[in-house]
């Protein structure tokens, strides 16, 4: 007896552990299934920081709708709301790394970096590009009061009166506040900065001659400056722009190498597979060429663009040098 008790012993103790083995050879294979052959397989959800009706919002609803006719599955857009986009970036950032949660930004994504001293996340390590989704001029937009005409007079009669001009801007760490710091910086001319609460806010006390100049989106101003309400001296693209061919840009006008454009995109949590990652970008390249996106687009005063995962990460650490760089110069600080 004690030699069968001995013998059944190590059966008795390997039994489980054979089980459990069993169990991890087959839970592998399942896992594995995670890949772009297989995805998706249950809803996605597309975070966004920004309220409803901005630029990343309706890139989110213009994809949404796409996806679930070529995937069959539901997509659910989500706007997460303050922090200047930060919390929405935080739930994508902690989110699983399966392409299940994705995260449609502008280029505050590369500012926050910049005028934070905390983040809880890190705007490029913690996620995986997918592919730029439209990009965006500003226009110029001065006081009727200041009796210019285009950018070199600007300038000229900000030269001539250093630190006794302004610029309205949408809020400490705005776009249009880099916008013009930039334009400051390249010009060599010293503006007061005014901030306020929002786009309309600061486009409206601009154009009423209550502040001097605004570099608005050009989507916000477009429709104001066609009707002659708003008055625009130059574009920041590097190019003229279709609907308004005899604007010139900010470079033609005798600021070299200024350019500044809003731009928007889509992003993944880190470690996103890459074959489920490419798949996303193809798919959402083939939504944005749709002539009704492009056309919608173009009325927003926007293009629809897109990229490589690679290039996309690419700009984002490029575009987070550049706005650490001038907010160090400008002393920018949103906390």
């Amino acid at each position: 007896m004690k030699r069968t008790t001995q013998i059944f012993k190590p059966l008795a103790f390997w039994m489980p552990v054979a089980f459990l083995s069993a169990l991890l050879f087959h839970w592998h294979p399942a896992k594995a299934q995670n890949n772009a052959s297989t995805y998706p397989q249950k809803p996605i959800k597309i975070l966004v920081g920004f309220s409803p009706g901005g630029v990343p919002d309706i890139v989110a609803r213009v994809l949404a709708p796409k996806f679930t006719e070529d995937w069959k599955q539901p997509v659910i857009v989500e706007n997460k709301l303050g922090a200047g986009s930060n919390i929405a970036a935080q739930a994508a950032a902690t989110s699983a790394p399966d392409g299940y949660t994705l995260l449609s930004i502008s280029s505050a994504h590369a500012i926050s970096p910049a005028i934070y001293n905390k983040l809880p996340y890190d705007a490029t390590k913690d996620f995986s590009g997918i592919t730029l989704t439209a990009t965006g001029p500003a226009l110029v937009i001065v006081s009727p009061e200041l009796n210019v005409s285009n950018m070199r007079e600007f300038i000229a009669l900000a030269k001539s009166k250093p630190g006794q001009l302004n610029y309205s801007s949408a809020g400490i760490g705005s776009g249009s506040q880099f916008a013009a710091e930039l334009l400051k910086a390249q010009a060599s001319i010293d503006l007061v900065h005014i901030p306020f609460k929002g786009i309309p806010e600061a486009l409206t006390d601009t154009m009423a001659g209550r502040t001097h100049l605004f570099i608005s989106p050009y989507a916000s101003a477009i429709n104001l400056v066609r009707e002659g309400k708003a008055k625009a001296i130059a574009v920041t693209s590097t190019s003229r722009v279709a609907d308004l061919p005899n604007l010139p840009t900010v470079a033609e006008s005798g600021v070299q190498g200024y350019k500044w454009i809003f731009w928007y995109g889509l992003l993944a949590p880190a470690n996103t597979p890459r074959d489920i990652v490419q798949k996303i970008q193809a798919e959402v390249v083939t939504a944005l060429k749709q002539p009704q996106v492009t056309q919608r687009f173009s009325t927003l005063g926007i293009d629809a663009v897109t990229s490589n995962p690679e290039s996309f990460d690419q700009l984002i650490k490029d575009e987070v040098q550049l706005f650490k760089k001038l907010a160090a110069d400008s002393g920018i600080k949103a906390d």
